[in-house]
């Protein structure tokens, strides 16, 4: 059983064989830094930060800088994803909001706008090692979905890879990929000029109420 958790709500949907998943909006460092952050917290890594700031902020940010900012976007009141947890541990991370906070993809110039409709973009999914294959990304992708049709999100888009069921390297799985999207009631809108790990990107969406 898969359970969404919010400070004023809640829902319940039948999911996977980890039993008892929650999923809460991402406004826990420590947990944070769990799915995203590096070993020694003096180390330059994404932190999922590269497909928010601009160019310039990304270079400009290095080892607890990066932190630091994570710090900032958990405080909000609008987190910057979600998290899920077994067991009271978390095994997961979805990036989930409005695209217009996305710089990199906003101005992307290979992943066309469809519209004028102020969606949320659910960009990035991690799973740590021991929880994959176990429905975890299922329930990240109906968290997130849920979680931005709380915050007032007309649409959710996604960019997934169409890789036509071959695999898709660990190391770039995290944009996710078309069939994944398609359980969660996602459809394709448009191609795009992008390309993650060999294999083209797409743009699907999912219609909220």
């Amino acid at each position: 059983m898969t359970r969404w958790s919010e400070h004023f709500t809640a829902a319940s949907v039948e999911a996977s064989s980890v039993h008892n998943i929650e999923v809460k909006p991402a406004h826990s460092f420590e947990d944070m830094a769990t799915m995203l952050g590096p070993k020694n917290p003096q180390s330059s890594v994404c932190w999922c930060l590269s497909w928010r700031l601009s160019s310039t902020e990304n270079r400009s940010l290095a080892g607890t800088d990066r932190a630091d900012v994570v710090r900032q976007l958990v405080a909000r009141d609008h987190a910057p994803g979600v998290l899920a947890y077994s067991d009271g541990q978390v095994v997961g991370w979805a990036g989930v909001a409005p695209r217009a906070e996305l710089h990199p993809i906003e101005r992307s110039r290979r992943i066309p706008h469809i519209d004028e409709v102020p969606v949320w973009s659910l960009w990035c999914i991690r799973v740590r090692p021991g929880f994959r294959k176990q429905g975890v990304t299922a329930a990240l992708i109906d968290g997130a979905v849920r979680y931005a049709q709380q915050q007032g999100a007309p649409i959710v888009e996604s960019y997934p890879v169409d890789n036509r069921g071959e695999r898709v390297d660990q190391t770039m799985a995290f944009v996710g990929t078309r069939t994944m999207f398609e359980r969660a009631g996602f459809t394709q809108v448009a191609e795009t000029q992008s390309v993650s790990g060999g294999f083209p990107r797409i743009v699907m969406r999912r219609m909220l109420d």
